[in-house]
């Protein structure tokens, strides 16, 4: 007997998405929205007012105890331990390999205690790679004691193993993103920031707030490359929250907007997808991300695996062309009559107007300005290596 697979879950917004309209996909087994109207309409509000998206398939874990800020050194690439309460860092969970299992954005919010954001589609992953890494923790624990630098991975002599709490099903993830996201979130009604205020929140932080009385989340964070904030909300109060936001960036030309719209954002701000410039077959230093791993450190999962990747393994680049035909994911990237690479992402930027793409090609064809073409279904398009990201907000 073959298992049927799952239906995909739905967010606790769904029934606002159904009401406006939406169109939906299933994406890291959920059913989101990927669009509302129009891709091109939702992509220039984030450009050039706001938009609110749904991000509640992404999956939260809390990690605390008095061992949390050396497990999480051990268990993800970048140094944790040494982040100060209030802020916010990218950072790779890694297999043995070191290919990729996920990124995840990391927020420290006490002394002993973190939430870790990763992907939709990696959840069941990223929680089994934390498993494996407490079986093996306690041993590099005994490694580090014994070194002089032992102190860099905030050793402790209580428990052995922080609490790993997934509550991925409490929450609901909002994001505002645009450069009008701070005055609205500033003039919705019933939200209160206990923290940090607005104006003094930097970038890669987050403060306390509060909703009608349930507790907020605020991360100045996002994946689109524009300004905004994500927003953490108990499940009950994410309808309301929804609602208010939208109402207060009214006049502001705030509009929701779906995956389609935050694909072609996060593409031009030069953001990897897992799936597409992420993989376990793929290292860090491979897509771009080689300072995200400290390698100063003594030891953590995939450590090893970093340096064992033949030299000539292919790189991320990004890609221009003229004209309006896009290079797509899959597409092969020649140099002359040889395929050096494959297209991971692509499409005619809204905002550059002009097509664009990420694509892996061997070392010898990544130097930026190398000229490339793209078969684009038979048809070679001229494209030129530069480097990421395409567009940058201003200041």
């Amino acid at each position: 007997m073959t298992d049927t697979p799952a239906p995909p879950r739905t967010s606790p917004l769904h029934d606002r998405h159904e009401a406006l309209g939406a169109s939906f996909t299933d994406f890291g087994g959920w059913n989101m929205p990927v669009r509302y109207t129009s891709d091109l309409a939702e992509h220039h509000a984030v450009r050039r007012a706001a938009g609110l998206f749904d991000i509640s398939h992404m999956a939260e874990l809390l990690v605390h105890g008095e061992a949390a800020p050396g497990f999480l050194d051990y268990v993800l690439a970048g140094r944790i331990s040494t982040m100060k309460i209030g802020k916010a860092k990218y950072s790779l969970v890694l297999a043995d390999s070191g290919g990729i299992v996920d990124d995840v954005i990391v927020y420290r919010t006490g002394p002993e205690n973190f939430l870790v954001i990763a992907n939709a589609g990696n959840r069941d992953a990223v929680n089994a790679a934390f498993d494996r890494a407490a079986q093996t923790w306690p041993t590099a624990r005994a490694f580090l004691a014994e070194r002089a630098d032992g102190h860099d991975f905030a050793l402790v002599s209580g428990a052995d193993l922080p609490v790993v709490e997934d509550v991925t099903d409490q929450y609901a993830l909002i994001a505002l993103q645009g450069p009008e996201a701070r005055g609205i979130l500033s003039s919705t009604p019933k939200v209160e920031i206990t923290g940090t205020a607005l104006d003094d929140l930097g970038y890669y932080a987050w403060t306390d707030g509060t909703f009608d009385g349930a507790p907020l989340f605020v991360a100045r964070t996002g994946y689109t490359g524009e300004d905004g904030y994500e927003l953490l909300v108990p499940v009950a109060q994410a309808g309301a929250l929804w609602d208010a936001v939208l109402a207060a960036g009214g006049d502001a030309g705030l509009v929701p907007c779906g995956l389609a719209a935050r694909d072609t954002l996060r593409l031009e701000a030069g953001m990897p997808l897992y799936g597409h410039e992420l993989s376990r077959d793929i290292t860090p230093a491979q897509a771009g991300l080689g300072r995200v791993a400290a390698s100063d450190k003594p030891v953590f999962v995939g450590k090893d695996g970093l340096s064992s990747g033949p030299a000539d393994a292919p790189v991320l680049v990004g890609l221009v062309s003229e004209g309006r035909r896009a290079g797509r994911a899959g597409y092969t990237v020649l140099q002359g009559d040889t395929a050096v690479g494959e297209i991971t992402s692509g499409a005619l930027s809204p905002t550059l107007g002009h097509p664009v793409a990420m694509a892996f090609v061997t070392p010898t064809s990544a130097a930026p300005g190398t000229e490339l073409t793209i078969d684009v279904r038979g048809t070679r398009i001229p494209a030129t290596v530069t480097a990421l990201p395409f567009y940058r907000r201003n200041a």
